[in-house]
C-alpha cells in the first residue's frame, strides 16, 4: 500500500519461494538501476545509483526470528552540498 508519493509500503505473509523470487527481482532492479514497486493502487519507482549503503541485522528472541535488510543511497540532488568549503573565522 502506498502511503504518499514518496513512500511505498507492503506487508504480507509469503512462502520462502516467493520471497526468494522477490529478492531476485530486487537484485535485478539494482543491477539495471531501476526498482519498480507496485500494488493494486499505484506504482513507485526508485533509481539506485552510485554507492549504496547496506545494513543487515538478524536476531532471534524466543520463537521470533527476524532478518532485516536495508539498502539506501543518496541522489545527486542530495549531494549538492558536498564539496562546498566551510570557512569559520
Amino acid at each position: 500500500m502506498r502511503d504518499n508519493k514518496n513512500h511505498f509500503k507492503h506487508e504480507s505473509l509469503q512462502d520462502a519461494d516467493t520471497i526468494r523470487e522477490l529478492l531476485k527481482a530486487i537484485t535485478k532492479g539494482i543491477a539495471r538501476g531501476k526498482l519498480s514497486f507496485s500494488d493494486d493502487d499505484d506504482e513507485f519507482i526508485m533509481e539506485p545509483q552510485g554507492l549504496l549503503n547496506l545494513k543487515l541485522t538478524a536476531s532471534q528472541e524466543e520463537n521470533r526470528n527476524r532478518l532485516s535488510i536495508r539498502i539506501s543511497w543518496q541522489t545527486e540532488d542530495d549531494n549538492k552540498y558536498k564539496g562546498k568549503t566551510l570557512s569559520v573565522k
